[in-house]
């Protein structure tokens, strides 16, 4: 099992440890433009090794013919976020990077692989890597509603001091600010959080979901990348066991909700094969409107690049 991670920075490098103590590949490539930065993260990672149990094989380059064959290509490469920058902004820099990265990465896979993106704003960078590569749309799949959730779940969590791991949470809609919440959706060990907390409370926590990523870089000056890639690491765990878990992720619609050539969050089955199944739940008039905002933020995007 090849797991190739272009991008050798915080977000690449979590990603890849856990994948190591998890022992989900047997071996990991770490593709940077910084060659120094993708061979020393990775002898960093070796050195750890024998403490961490594994034997994952962990290589550190800036040529792509090293990541040949990968069954899954992790795309963390991009310019950072930084504070007050918009996410246009953000997409006119890293949607060229996509471009490069698909187009490697389009010459060294085969007709198993798949990718999954992080690189904000990931909606339509995911776009773009489709695009680019041609992969069918089980095979591209954007990281967002599990990172999300993860965040609304710890927040619930707090404000009624359980255990995160007993609270389910559903994000659909963009990885944004118009991230769409599905409080009814929302349980403490299958109670709906309606009954637990006040309306007031809840929409406390919604607002803070949604600057969840926000609140991270605005009080460490950078983004986030612990969460991040504990949540791409569930989505990978999901498809190599075909562990078949009903994830929110980014992916490419045709039709489900009304929505055609676009990527967007919603509840989907990952799976051997990447995506599965897209999960059609019911909207209320109110969630059907903000998940519309959504889907124009990211067509805003994306209607700027000629692919």
């Amino acid at each position: 099992m090849k797991i190739t991670i272009v991008g050798s920075g915080k977000v690449g490098s979590s990603i890849a440890r856990l994948l190591a103590i998890k022992q989900l590949a047997d071996e990991i490539v770490l593709i940077d433009i910084n060659e120094g930065l993708a061979k020393g993260t990775a002898l960093d990672l070796l050195h750890a090794s024998s403490i961490d149990h594994h034997a994952c094989r962990i290589v550190g380059t800036k040529d792509y013919e090293f990541a040949e064959d990968s069954e899954l290509y992790i795309i963390t490469a991009g310019a950072p976020r930084n504070p007050g920058m918009s996410r246009k902004d953000l997409f006119d820099k890293n949607a060229k990077i996509a471009v490069e990265v698909s187009e490697n990465i389009k010459r060294v896979s085969n007709s198993r692989s798949k990718i999954i993106v992080i690189t904000n704003p990931v909606d339509a960078i995911s776009y773009v890597v489709k695009k680019v590569t041609g992969f069918d749309r089980r095979r591209v799949i954007g990281l967002s509603g599990v990172l999300d959730s993860a965040r609304m779940r710890f927040y619930i969590a707090q404000e009624l001091d359980v255990a995160p791991e007993n609270v389910t949470a559903i994000v659909i809609g963009g990885h944004g600010n118009h991230m769409v919440p599905l409080v009814k959706y929302s349980t403490v060990g299958g109670i709906p959080i309606t009954q637990l907390l006040s309306r007031e409370k809840i929409e406390e926590i919604v607002e803070r979901t949604k600057r969840g990523g926000a609140e991270v870089l605005e009080t460490m000056g950078f983004s986030a990348f612990s969460a991040p890639a504990s949540s791409v690491v569930e989505m990978i765990e999901s498809i190599i066991k075909n562990k078949r878990k009903i994830l929110p992720c980014s992916v490419y619609l045709q039709g489900e909700y009304g929505v055609n050539d676009c990527f967007i969050g919603v509840p989907v089955v990952l799976g051997k094969n990447g995506l599965e199944r897209i999960i059609e739940v019911e909207l209320d008039e109110e969630e059907k409107k903000k998940f519309l905002e959504s889907i124009n933020e990211v067509r805003s995007l994306i209607e700027k690049i000629n692919l």
